[in-house]
Formats: structure tokens, sequence, C-alpha cells
């Protein structure tokens, strides 16, 4: 029997996520084993994680272009060894955890714990076997801190590989799997079922539009994106989920009062039926997370992307358009004559549909586990 942890942070729902996929492989496959998803930033200290999950959160949100800057100054220079020297004093706190769980495994989903877990193996502290699992679409070197202590390298494309190859790190360590993904994604739904559920015909179009997310959108470009498409055709018919966010709900609810659209626009807060819901979708309008991005290409999803936070999310969007399976709404783009251009015909979004297929990896979750308990 191995001793597995597995290590989040908060910063951002796609950790956790992605974290909680893995998990729930190895119970489900590998349960002889003992399996642990802890937070590592909350663990080391409460107050530092609180702060900061808050301040990240705000800044993306209400300062977008500040976390861009952030992001890209993280990268290299004093930002980036400002990191990297305060996760080795906050990895001597997480050697209190590592020496009375004696981990033969560390999966991380966030490069903090991969920086801690990697800085404890050379020093000679710690001798588990180290995972780190790349939840974003191109590559941050934050992530690479600490590499020659790193065991695996999980990535979602051949594009980040090489750059990993680029940057020194053994070919053998690396893999293609794509991000971890819920095996609820791999589920056969009944879409008649799913459309009667929610009161949808079955001849039209569906859009699947993310209006709330990890930091609630509350933008007025949500909301003018989301009318337009509502005045784009009677035939499209829209699931639109506001998340936990209550104020978008509302706003929602109005945008469907304001164009007499209750027989085609179903407004949701948070819900646990994504995979069904993709199932039945056509087109998913989204913000590029890494999470959703994944789980729209598992399910062969073309995306209408809004709304990218700067850094992560802009690589991942430019990377999604770079595929042709994604279009990035930038500002003074027609939301109607794009959907017009896509629904025209069936060739539009087929094609992307192709495309997403030949890069999703609805497998991804099992494959990890796979080659971390077989290689």
């Amino acid at each position: 029997m191995k001793n597995i942890l597995i290590f989040y942070a908060s910063y951002g729902g796609g950790h956790l996520n992605a974290g909680k996929s893995i998990q729930e492989c190895l119970l489900n496959e590998y349960s002889h084993h003992h399996i642990e998803l802890i937070d590592c930033m909350k663990y080391v200290n409460k107050t530092v994680e609180k702060l900061t999950t808050v301040a990240y959160r705000e800044t993306a949100k209400k300062a977008p272009w500040v976390w861009g800057r952030i992001y890209n100054d993280s990268q290299k220079g004093p930002l980036a060894h400002l990191s990297t020297r305060s996760n080795k004093i906050m990895a001597i706190k997480l050697l209190r955890l590592l020496r009375e769980k004696k981990p033969d495994l560390i999966i991380s989903t966030h490069p903090f714990s991969s920086q801690m877990c990697s800085y404890l193996k050379r020093k000679g502290k710690i001798t588990a076997k180290i995972a780190t699992i790349m939840t974003d679409f191109a590559p941050h070197d934050q992530w690479l801190v600490g590499s020659d202590f790193t065991d695996y390298f999980f990535v979602a494309n051949d594009k980040m590989k090489d750059y990993l190859i680029s940057k020194k790190i053994h070919k053998q360590s690396i893999f293609v799997t794509g991000i971890p993904l819920s095996k609820r994604f791999l589920q056969n739904f009944d879409r008649k079922k799913i459309l009667d559920t929610y009161q949808l015909e079955e001849h039209k179009k569906n859009i699947l539009f993310f209006g709330g997310g990890e930091f609630g959108l509350g933008k007025s470009r949500t909301i003018e994106i989301l009318d337009r498409i509502m005045q784009t055709s009677k035939e499209l018919q829209i699931i639109a989920i506001s998340g936990k966010n209550e104020k978008m709900k509302i706003k929602f609810e109005e945008l469907v009062q304001k164009n007499h659209a209750s027989d085609r626009v179903r407004v949701l807060s948070f819900t646990n039926q994504v995979p069904e819901l993709m199932k039945i979708a056509d087109l998913v309008v989204t913000k590029p997370g890494g999470m959703t991005t994944s789980e729209s290409l598992a399910c062969g999803l073309p995306m209408l992307i809004i709304n990218p936070i700067p850094g992560q999310e802009e690589e991942n969007a430019e990377f999604l358009e770079n595929k042709g399976v994604g279009i990035w709404l930038k500002k003074g783009d027609d939301v109607s004559n794009i959907l017009n251009d896509l629904f025209s015909s069936p060739e539009p979004l087929e094609k992307m549909r192709n495309n997403a297929l030949l890069i999703g990896h609805p497998n991804s979750t099992k494959e990890i586990c796979h080659i971390l308990l077989n290689h």
C-alpha cells in the first residue's frame, strides 16, 4: 500500500477540481492505497491563504490587467524570486505534515505545492515521488521551479511538452495527458431526457452560457453579450449559468423578461449538471479557464470565448483559436454576426467540433493515474 497526497491551492477552482478528479479515480481504481486531498496553502498558513486567495480573486475580477502584469512578471525577475523564496520558507511548515503522513507519492495541481515539495526533496527532507499536473494550456515558469527533483510532469498539449524540453526537463518525465476531468464527462446521457428536464425543444440549437464562474464575471460586457445572443435568433435555445453570483442571476432573468425569451432561455444558478448540459450543447460561451476548456474539448464542444483574465486565460484563448476550436470575442466584435456565421450551415460548427475532439483528452484522469501507479 502506498500513501498518496494530492495537494492543491485555492487560487481558482480548477486546481481543486483537478485534484478531486484524481482522488476520485484513485479511490475507484486503486482503493488499496491511502489517498488524501489537502489544500497546501491552508495547511501552511490559514491567514496567508485567506489573504492571498481574496487578493487573487479581487484583482482578477476588478483589475484584471494588474493580474496579467503579476502573471507575466512572476515568470522571471524579482517577483519570481520573491515567490520562490516565500515558498521555501513555507515549506518548513509543510514538512511537519509530510513527516506525519510519510507519503510515497505527492501529486500537485498547483505550482506552490510543487515548489515546496521539490525544495524539501532537494534538501533531503523527503524521498517521495513528486508529480506536477499543469492545469492550463500554456506553460508558466513557476511550475518548473525545482524541476530537477520532480519525477512527473503532466501537460495539456504537445506545445507545452516542447517548452518543458527546451527548459532541460527530461522528455521521459513529461506526459501529454490533458488536464484531469471528472469521470462523468465520459458518461453517455439520454439527450431527450435532458432536453425534457429543461423543457427545451429537440430540433433547435443549444448554447451553454457560463456567466458566473470563479469571479462572478459581474461585468456589463457579460450582460451585453448574453443580451445580443438572445436577440440574434429565436431558433437558438440558451442555458445561462450564473454560478453562485445571485446578482448575475437576477440580471440574467431581467434579460429574459426584456427579450420575451422565457420559452427558449433557461437561467440556472450553481449546477452539478454540467456534463449533461455539455452533452446537449452545440456551442459553449465561456471564459477559457483550464477546467472548462478541458471539459469542452473532451465533449467536442466549439467555444465562443469571452472575458479571459490577462495571463494564463488569454494564453488559453490564443491556443484555442490557433487550434480552430474557439473564437475569441474581442472588443468591437459583433456576437450576432459571429453566431449567424456559425449557425448558417452545419459546416463551421462541425469543423470546430472535429478539431476539439482531436485535441481533447476525455481519458486524462485515468491515464494520469495509470502512469503514476504503474510506471
